[in-house]
């Protein structure tokens, strides 16, 4: 009887404490764990499981925060874009600068989280920060000169534009270093070599072609859009009664 007793006895002063409590989880950290989890592993790899393992909870306890999966990536999605530029978007009296400002944050934001860019530009989380970006964009659009539909439309498309850009430069950074180097050497290299009789204008212009990472390409992209908007208001002055 002794040393079964001890043993037990043991067991009651110091109880085995391999899992956090269940109430000592809170939205911040599990968001946080969730961060790191999807950095890790990707959206696919973001499971309440994956969360578990790495808060030590037993993966039921996130459910006292959130209902599914769904909600948790929505309000990360969100928490990510409200810390890489939350606050930092503040109208000036340009709408250009405005917007070009915008679209700088967003690209360098997705760049942050090349892991799972993709699958971020996809979602809708009607959530604060993206309600902020929203506002702000179709203030900058009204002050361009646009009317109410036009704004919305112009909207929607400068919103697409920029998170798709975005997205495929931050699928490349997703790439290991031997396929990247490969593909972008494929522009100085492979298509320097066609033949002119049979891609004439590739072989004329071929030391003007860029590999489709090059940052050049976002900005400019983001310039022919502003100049476009300048274009499509005076068109509708034009046309106006």
């Amino acid at each position: 009887m002794g040393a079964s007793q001890d043993r037990k006895s043991a067991k009651a002063k110091n109880p085995r404490t391999g899992r956090r409590a269940r109430h000592s989880l809170s939205r911040e950290s599990i968001l946080e764990a969730a961060e790191t989890v999807a950095v890790r592993d990707g959206f696919e790899g973001l499971t309440f499981q994956a969360l578990g393992r790495e808060l030590d909870a037993h993966p039921t306890s996130i459910y006292r925060h959130f209902r599914d999966k769904d909600e948790l990536v929505l309000e990360l999605v969100d928490s990510l874009r409200a810390r890489s530029y939350g606050g930092r978007l503040q109208a000036t009296d340009s709408w250009r600068d405005d917007l070009r400002a915008q679209a700088r944050h967003i690209h360098d934001h997705y760049l942050r989280y090349p892991q799972f860019a993709l699958q971020m530009a996809a979602r809708t989380t009607r959530r604060p920060a993206e309600f902020s970006n929203v506002e702000f964009a179709l203030d900058a659009f009204v002050r361009a000169g646009l009317p109410p539909e036009e704004a919305a439309t112009c909207m929607r498309v400068f919103g697409n534009v920029i998170r798709s850009l975005a997205s495929m430069e931050s699928g490349l950074q997703a790439l290991d270093a031997e396929t990247l180097h490969g593909d972008s050497l494929a522009w100085q290299v492979e298509y320097r070599g066609l033949s002119a009789e049979e891609y004439p204008r590739i072989a004329s212009l071929s030391d003007h072609l860029t590999d489709i990472g090059n940052p050049q390409v976002f900005d400019r992209a983001v310039e022919m859009f502003l100049d476009a908007v300048e274009v499509r208001v005076a068109r509708l002055a034009s046309h106006a009664p």
